[in-house]
């Protein structure tokens, strides 16, 4: 009566503990949805290990084109920070194809208005998104390492045979059969067969065990992809035809594995029938069978795999830019972007996406441009705004202005280098080394947009000058449309033909100074540099001598 009392007692704690877990289940997701409904947009909180940040370029270096933006652009403009202020996903694929969306500049209108219709389709149906996003959200991530970080090691675990797995189950035959012969023999050759495939068994699935979840990753994408393709809108037939298609040719892939990775494989849960089917993979090497063959299914369909990942990437990047949108206090326009005509931009009200309370300003040019200015008075910031919005409108099809036109362009920059200490290079070779790379991409034939933050700051005045005149000449060509910002007010003169002026400039008044941070026409007037010298507490004489050195200077053209 006492044990029975006793699994009572246990079976009742059980299902205990499995109701709260379904109830703490369904908490969780209707808060989630509740979140998604209603709070759309809003900036999530999110902190990024360094490994699995790294991760996420994956997807991105694994798919190479022309005219993406580079390593030396993409840290030049801070670009690692505006990815993580735009990452509203939920999924290793949704972060991974938004990473190399805005690595990959798209030069086809007809591109960017297909995925203009998806993030409208997403905005104005509320429930078909939170649909699609519980898709990703379940869909979820691949942990430390990108799902193409295992992919590309599926080569070394080579030709993978099931042989030797069959021909010893193959042995339990004639071992039961000695059994009903031979009691004793029997018995005796069921433990040798069964303690040789257990102690065989764990050197193997020490072997495939970091594998279990890329294809455990595959087998959700496939899930995912049958839920959206159920998603309704005419915005959506391409990318639910690519799933339906790609999650078919994968179907053998999904056939009996249930013995590789349900949901208790190994993992102590206590619950019975996974205990049982634990010891029918160690006994019989069901699961080892099922990698094997998955294995080679999966070699043969990579296509299908990475077709997958896109395709439900490119939805949850597209619900991504919707939210975005969504979060910008100070709004966003559609860009107009043009393959014809010569080089120009026009931008009304244009801010930068990492700014609280920016100041915004408009330009309009159809040449290169020479920015001028004091210290610390927006010319750097002015040029990544440029560059950002020029990126954003090529890529997440959004600007930041109230108007925005531009050409379809390659983007690139020179702005901040550093010396190159594991490679035994001085910042002036690091320097020449990405003007040369501007220089080569603007001698192709696409137009070119490129930003130059102080010419050849890493050498002396004269032959800085000199080079920096040269250099930007060849960058005015018809084709080519250059932002340069430099402290050096001669080259305003020498490069009047070929470049507007523009100009930043500060406020002093009662020993203080203020930056306004507007852009204004022509070249800069004024200087601070000795100026904040003496608001910093520098020795009178110092200064003094400096103002004195600089204005005899100015009259002579010669050093005192």
């Amino acid at each position: 009566m006492e044990y029975i009392v006793i699994v009572i007692v246990a079976a009742g704690l059980v299902a205990l503990m499995f109701a709260m877990g379904m109830y703490e289940a369904r908490k969780a997701r209707k808060n989630l949805i509740f979140r998604l409904r209603n709070h759309y947009g809003e900036v999530r909180e999110r902190e990024y290990r360094p490994e699995e940040y790294a991760s996420i370029s994956r997807f991105f270096s694994k798919h190479p084109e022309e005219g993406q933006i580079d390593d030396i652009t993409w840290n030049d403009l801070g670009m690692d920070d505006v990815f993580k202020r735009l990452n509203d996903t939920y999924s290793s694929a949704g972060e991974e194809v938004l990473y190399h969306t805005l690595r990959t500049p798209c030069f086809d209108a007809d591109k960017l208005e297909h995925l203009e219709g998806l993030v409208k389709y997403f905005t104005e149906n509320t429930e078909e998104r939170v649909n699609c996003q519980l898709v990703f959200h379940r869909l979820g991530y691949t942990g430390r390492f990108s799902m193409y970080d295992y992919l590309d090691y599926l080569g070394a675990l080579g030709k993978r045979s099931n042989a030797k797995h069959w021909i010893f189950n193959a042995l339990f035959l004639p071992a039961v059969a000695f059994v009903i012969l031979n009691p004793s023999v029997g018995i005796l050759c069921l433990v040798a067969l069964m303690l040789y495939n257990i102690f065989t068994y764990f050197k193997e699935k020490n072997e495939i065990d970091p594998y279990i979840t890329s294809f455990a990753y595959i087998m959700r994408l496939m899930a995912a992809a049958e839920k959206a393709e159920k998603l309704q809108g005419k915005e959506l037939e391409e990318e639910t035809a690519l799933l339906s298609r790609h999650r078919k040719n994968l179907s053998r892939f999904r056939r009996g594995s249930f013995w590789l990775m349900s949901s208790g494989r190994m993992s102590g849960s206590g619950n019975p029938l996974d205990i049982v089917l634990d010891y029918l993979r160690m006994v019989f090497h069901l699961d080892l069978i099922k990698f094997n063959a998955m294995l080679e299914q999966v070699k043969g369909r990579l296509e299908d795999v990475d077709a997958l990942f896109h395709t439900l990437g490119y939805l949850e990047t597209a619900v991504a830019i919707g939210a975005y949108r969504h979060s910008l206090r100070e709004g966003s326009c559609i860009p107009v972007l043009s393959e014809d005509g010569e080089v120009c931009i026009k931008a009304v009200g244009l801010y930068h996406p990492l700014i609280a309370n920016p100041v915004k300003n408009s330009v309009v040019t159809k040449r290169g441009i020479l920015l001028t200015g004091s210290n610390a008075s927006g010319k750097s910031t002015f040029l990544k705004t440029v560059a950002i919005n020029s990126i954003f409108a090529q890529t997440i099809h959004t600007a930041l202005a109230d108007t925005f036109e531009s050409n379809f362009f390659h983007i690139c920059s020179s702005m901040s280098l550093r010396d190159d200490l594991a490679g035994g290079e001085s910042y002036y070779i690091v320097e020449i080394r990405a003007i040369k790379r501007i220089l080569d991409i603007s001698a192709g034939s696409e137009k070119v947009l490129c930003f130059v933050d102080e010419v050849l700051r890493g050498t002396n005045t004269v032959e800085r000058i000199a080079a920096s005149t040269e250099i930007l000449k060849s960058l005015a060509q018809k084709r080519v449309m250059c932002f340069a910002a430099t402290h050096d007010v001669e080259l305003t003169e020498l490069l009047a033909g070929e470049y507007d002026n523009y100009h930043f400039e500060e406020e002093i008044a009662e020993g203080d100074i203020r930056f306004p941070y507007r852009l204004l026409k022509g070249k800069a007037t004024t200087r601070n540099a000795i100026k904040l010298l003496q608001l910093l507490g520098y020795e009178e004489s110092i200064i003094a001598d400096a103002n004195h050195r600089a204005e005899s200077f100015m009259q002579t053209g010669k050093w005192s």
